[in-house]
């Protein structure tokens, strides 16, 4: 009997805390568990009856840096008073850190509780057992960090020599001298090169995606079951695995280490440990290039990096971005010559509408001011003239080029194909050797291998036809004419021109000539001044005129007397006014049109008033049309646009003139429907109650 360990003790029970810091340490330190579990039998030894086990905490590190419960549920009963002794095999085991364990040992030593552990019991109260325990719980929290701190020195040394064998991405393997090489794998080098290939190709880590899925291709992916065995797995084209093929370092030949952090922050009083946050190039512990066979080489890694970091459409930065397609030439190309902003693009709502380069300036807040915006199609006719006069001389050589490409494209698809093919066959092979292997009268394994056996040969059945296929759509495929693709180099402007040129096409070949594009305004001239970036370091200037705005052609701005006569008496005087103002055409003085002014000069020509009964065929106006019909007026105006709805106007920027007839036809009530659809809350209610007006009225 120990002498510390009084009967007020004895009736309160014992705690045996069981801890291993990982689930590693769990399956496999299985000896040190068992010895903690020992405890209780120590504790029923020295006469408790009443003996609780806490093994909550198994797999969970003492640091603070992770939540304990069973660590929790310890505090809580001590402080109800409930336990006599805490049990535990040594200090470390109960803490890593010294605030948990001096936490634990202020909470004893106000309960009277024990603490006990196989070199002997401690009294928290009796100052020379507290020193001791504080002792303990030091040189614990010391141990941890010696251990960790020369963990970390061994394992970085080694991996500055480049020996440190860590995870690898697929298409490489660790052989048996401790080196890296390349997957002995055909299937595996070939898929991981035709990325890449792709890429070059395409410019654009999504594109590469899209054709692998558009061609069904598998991607190989390792699968991790423990720290030693990895598995590597076909599965269809992902994003994620795309982007890890082109971005790994591995595949330009380097070896690195250390290219993610770990960050720390405080929550509810507790440090929260996070892993996995990438850091620069300029951080990475250990880089070493040419350190093994690269799939490319260190210049074409850094220049993809480069290209996936202007693709990123959805950061805010000011960097260029990749072709995307749509109607500019210049998208992601455009820098604001006032402020340096990147422009956006602004497309009109209908297909073939111009558009326009803008620079929205400061509006990362409310009430930021708006820099500048230029008209995209003559400026982009500027800049395709200087492309086109910049490629002519070695427009042959890339027709030539572009033909051996497109043989080359067919040839890898049907090669990686023919791969995937090989493997499967193998694969039923295999499966057959097993089936004939087993015994037919153990018919619970025997139906197993069987159905495997028919999964393999349908997978190979699958790859013979989509090969089949294949062969088949290349053979119908029109041959590149070469004569006809010469030609086409000869005469550049007018294939540029063409209607079916690709426009990503047109923006994949500026993006490779062009850094960049700075635009500006001459307000003086009405001009665009355009400074052309080259990629080599030469630079062009032009100037370019823009549309001059608010203006009308010849044809479109009559003089008053011609206007007079033609809409004189068919319109009321307001409607003539309202007209003739709208066309600019404005009286000698320069002043504005007004329903008296009219009706005099019309009176001075001798032209008749306005009588509504002179019109043969009942009309309406654009907006008497849109009341009936329970649109707006500019949506009256695109049916008119599009041939719907009939309409005729004496001159340009006239009242519509619309048959009253039309607004019964089928085709109308059709128009106006779909219309009106569009704004289902609003045309259900206008449906119900004919006195709610739609909006635009």
């Amino acid at each position: 009997m120990q002498p510390k360990i009084t009967p007020d003790h004895l009736s309160r029970g014992a705690v045996v805390y069981v801890r291993q810091s990982t689930l590693v340490q769990v399956m496999e330190n299985t000896e040190s568990r068992r010895r903690q579990y020992a405890l209780a039998e120590s504790a029923r030894s020295l006469g408790f009856t009443t003996v609780a086990l806490i093994d909550d905490d198994l797999g969970r590190s003492g640091s603070g840096l992770v939540e304990r419960p069973g660590f929790q549920k310890l505090v809580a009963q001590v402080c109800a008073g409930s336990v006599g002794a805490v049990f535990c095999i040594e200090a470390s085991r109960l803490a890593r850190n010294g605030r948990d364990w001096h936490h634990l040992i202020d909470l004893c030593a106000l309960a009277g509780t024990l603490v006990i552990d196989p070199d002997g019991t401690y009294d928290p109260r009796l100052v020379n057992d507290r020193l001791l325990l504080g002792l303990k719980g030091t040189m614990s929290e010391y141990e941890l960090s010696l251990l960790r701190q020369r963990g970390i020195a061994a394992r970085d040394a080694k991996a500055l020599r480049g020996e440190l064998q860590c995870s690898l991405p697929p298409g490489y393997c660790w052989n048996e001298i401790g080196q890296i090489e390349m997957d002995p794998d055909e299937r595996v080098r070939g898929v991981i090169e035709l990325l890449f290939a792709k890429f070059q190709e395409l410019g654009s880590a999504r594109q590469v995606l899209l054709w692998a899925q558009d061609q069904a291709l598998q991607l190989p992916v390792t699968r991790r079951n423990n720290r030693s065995a990895c598995k590597l797995d076909w599965r269809p084209a992902a994003y994620h695995t795309v982007r890890q093929v082109l971005t790994h370092p591995a595949y330009a030949g380097a070896y690195v280490f250390g290219r993610t952090t770990q960050r720390t922050r405080v929550v509810d009083g507790r440090a929260r440990k996070t892993t996995g946050h990438s850091k620069p190039m300029a951080s990475w512990n250990v880089l070493l290039r040419d350190h093994h066979p690269g799939y490319i080489n260190w210049e074409q890694y850094e220049a993809n990096q480069k290209l996936i970091h202007e693709n990123a459409h959805m950061q805010r930065r000011t960097d260029r971005k990749s072709a995307r397609g749509g109607r500019a030439l210049l998208t992601g190309l455009v820098r604001c010559g006032r402020c340096g902003r990147t422009m956006r693009v602004f497309y009109g709502s209908q297909s073939g509408h111009a558009h326009r380069y803008h620079c929205r300036g400061d509006d990362s807040h409310v009430g930021g001011w708006l820099c500048i915006g230029i008209g995209g199609v003559r400026v982009d006719r500027a800049v395709a003239a200087e492309i086109v006069a910049a490629v002519s001389v070695h427009a042959v050589e890339a027709a030539i080029q572009a033909a051996d490409q497109s043989e080359k494209a067919d040839a890898e698809i049907r090669q990686a194909l023919c791969r995937e093919l090989e493997e499967a066959r193998y694969e039923a092979t295999m499966a057959a050797r097993r089936y004939e292997l087993v015994d037919p009268a153990k018919r619970l394994v025997a139906r197993e291998l069987e159905t495997r056996w028919n999964t393999a040969l349908e997978r190979v059945d699958h790859l013979e036809e989509r090969l089949a296929k294949h062969d088949v759509a290349s053979a119908l495929r029109p041959k590149v004419d070469r004569a006809a693709l010469m030609s086409l180099a000869r005469d550049l402007p007018a294939t540029w021109n063409a209607s079916g040129t690709d426009m990503r096409t047109k923006q994949r070949i500026t993006h490779i000539l062009i850094r960049e594009v700075i635009l500006d305004l001459d307000e003086t001239t009405n001009e665009a001044l355009v400074t052309i970036h080259w990629q080599g370091g030469r630079h062009t200037e032009l100037r370019v005129s823009r549309v001059k705005t608010g203006r009308h052609t010849a044809d479109r701005q009559p003089n008053a007397l011609e206007a007079m006569r033609r809409l004189g008496g068919q319109w009321p005087d307001r409607e003539v006014a309202v007209t003739m103002n709208r066309m600019h055409c404005k009286p000698p003085d320069g002043k504005a049109w007004t329903a008296v002014r009219v009706r005099e000069m019309r009176e001075r020509l001798g032209i008749a008033p306005f009588d509504p009964k002179s019109r043969g065929e009942e009309t309406i106006s654009a907006e008497q049309a849109a009341a009936r019909l329970g649109i707006c007026v500019g949506s009256v105006h695109k049916l008119i646009r599009e041939g719907i709805l009939p309409a005729t106007q004496l001159m340009f920027s006239a009242p519509w003139q619309i048959p009253t007839a039309a607004l019964e036809t089928d085709v109308v009530k059709t128009g106006a429907r779909e219309i009106a659809a569009r704004r289902p809350k609003f045309y259900k209610r206008f449906q119900e109650d004919k006195s709610v007006k739609l909006p635009g009225f």
